[in-house]
C-alpha cells in the first residue's frame, strides 16, 4: 500500500491502528490533542512492532515500520493528503460531532472519514455535515494489529463508493472487514460479546461456577473452536446432517434455555465480588504485564493461523 492514512488519537487503539497501516507500507500521520500522549507513544509503538518481528509477523526491521509513523503537530497536518482518517478519541457523542465537523472541513471529498467507536452509530454524529456521504464507522477489535476484524457500519446516507473504498483499504492493510447492512447500536461483535457476558454474569451471580471456571469454559472450550470457525459453521459440523439436523436435535432445548436467560443488571455487589476474585488471581500491578502476555499469545495464534489453509 502507498496511501497516506491519518490516525487521530494516540491511545491504545490509535497506536494499534498506526501499526496496522505502517506495516502495510502506508505513511501514517498520527495526531493527538494531548502532547504527552504523542511523547509516550513512540516507545510503546516500538515495543509492539518488535514483538511482531519476534513472532515472524513482519519481515522488515521494526525501526523501518516505525519510521512510517510520523507524529503530526496539528490535525490539519495529520490529515493532509490522507485516503482514510481513522478517529479514536473519547467515546461521547459531543466529542464525535466536534471532531467529525473539523475533519469534514479539513479533508477533501475523496477522503474516507471513519470512527473506531464501539457503540455510537455514524448517523448520530454525521447527519448535519456536508460530507456525510463519506463518513462511516470502522469498528476494530482490541488490538487491531493482532485481531484483524473491522466492522464497517455506514450511516443510511453513506455512499456505496465510500463503503467499497473503506473495505478495500482495510482489506489491503491485512484486516478482515465485515459489512453491516443496516445500523444497530453496538454493531455485531459487541452484541454477540454482550450476549456471552450477560449469561456468564448471570451464572456467576447465581453461584453456578467461579469466575475462573467460567473463563475456562470459553478459553478451553468454545474459544478453541471459535478461533477457527464461527457459531454457524460450528453447528453445521456438530451434527452429521448439518444445520437442519443440529436444529432438530438441539433446537427445542436451546429455546427452553433462552426463555430462562434474563438480562443482567451489572449490579455493583456482583461486580465487586468479581473484581475481588480477579485481583486474587492477578494484582492490579500485573495488568499491564498480563496484557502484553495476551498480545504475544495472540501473535503466536495469528502466526499459526497464517500457516493453515481455510
Amino acid at each position: 500500500m502507498n496511501e497516506k492514512i491519518a490516525i487521530i488519537g494516540a491511545g491504545l487503539i490509535g497506536r494499534a491502528w498506526a501499526i496496522v497501516f505502517a506495516r502495510a507500507g502506508c505513511e501514517v500521520g498520527l495526531y493527538d490533542a494531548a502532547p504527552q500522549a504523542l511523547l509516550d507513544c513512540q516507545a510503546l509503538l516500538l515495543e509492539n512492532i518488535s514483538d511482531l518481528a519476534e513472532h515472524g509477523l513482519i519481515e522488515e526491521a521494526p525501526a523501518s515500520v516505525l519510521a512510517r509513523i510520523r507524529i503530526a503537530s496539528s490535525l490539519a497536518e495529520a490529515v493532509q493528503g490522507a485516503a482514510l482518517v481513522q478517529e479514536n478519541i473519547r467515546e461521547t457523542i459531543e466529542a464525535k460531532r466536534e471532531i467529525f465537523a473539523a475533519l469534514d472541513a479539513l479533508c477533501g471529498p475523496e477522503t474516507i472519514l471513519a470512527s473506531s467507536t464501539s457503540w455510537l452509530m455514524a448517523s448520530e454524529f454525521s447527519a448535519d455535515l456536508a460530507g456525510k456521504g463519506r463518513i462511516l464507522v470502522g469498528h476494530p477489535v482490541n488490538p487491531p494489529y493482532l485481531v484483524p476484524l473491522v466492522e464497517i457500519a455506514p450511516a443510511p446516507w453513506t455512499s456505496e463508493a465510500a463503503v467499497q473504498r473503506a473495505h478495500d483499504l482495510y482489506s489491503r492493510a491485512g484486516q478482515t472487514p465485515v459489512l453491516l447492512k443496516k445500523e444497530i447500536t453496538g454493531f455485531l461483535l459487541n452484541r454477540i460479546q454482550g450476549a456471552v457476558l450477560n449469561e456468564a454474569l448471570n451464572l456467576y451471580a447465581e453461584g453456578y461456577a467461579s469466575a475462573a471456571d467460567l473463563d475456562k469454559v470459553m478459553k478451553d472450550g468454545l474459544g478453541l473452536r471459535w478461533a477457527f470457525m464461527g457459531p454457524f459453521e460450528t453447528i453445521d459440523l456438530n451434527a452429521p446432517g448439518g444445520v437442519i439436523d443440529y436444529a432438530q436435535r438441539y433446537g427445542p432445548t436451546y429455546k427452553n434455555v433462552a426463555k430462562a436467560q434474563l438480562p443482567n443488571e451489572w449490579e455493583n455487589a456482583v461486580l465487586l465480588k468479581l473484581e475481588a476474585e480477579r485481583r486474587s488471581e492477578l494484582s492490579a500491578a500485573e495488568l499491564a504485564e498480563r496484557t502484553r502476555w495476551r498480545d504475544n499469545r495472540l501473535m503466536a495464534l495469528v502466526a499459526h493461523k497464517r500457516n493453515q489453509t481455510n
